[in-house]
């Protein structure tokens, strides 16, 4: 595959950017609630309790320069502003869905996996002592 430069920076594939765009713990989880409609910070906040303000305020950053979700000022005291998709991050929806169907059914299935397979131990097995 050909390499392709999109804002100053070379990519190898196309996932990368995507991931580069859309990717990361928070990012991924800001567009999930958007799917529901606006919100405004916070919101977001008390969605995403363990994202610190900063964080969030450059997540949020990223996905508006990006063109992946919009910010909408109200020019109130004192001031609100909302957040939703954009066009282009509204047809984020069908990936964020099979992404959350994937994770359910990974969860689903996750107990007929070995122990091992999942990161733990069986309960009932014991180490062996040195």
């Amino acid at each position: 595959m050909a390499t392709f430069v999109v804002r100053d920076k070379t990519y190898d594939c196309h996932i990368a950017l995507t991931l580069d765009l859309i990717g990361g713990k928070w990012k991924t989880l800001i567009l999930w609630y958007l799917l529901d409609g606006k919100k405004r910070f916070g919101e977001l906040k008390k969605l995403l309790p363990k994202c610190t303000q900063r964080m969030l305020t450059h997540q949020l950053r990223e996905l508006e320069r990006d063109g992946i979700v919009k910010r909408k000022i109200f020019r109130q005291i004192p001031p609100k502003v909302e957040y939703s998709l954009t066009r282009r991050g509204e047809t984020l929806r069908p990936i964020l869905q099979l992404a959350c169907n994937w994770g359910t059914q990974w969860a689903d299935d996750a107990d007929s996996l070995p122990m091992s397979a999942v990161g733990l131990e069986h309960p009932n097995k014991k180490k062996a002592v040195l």
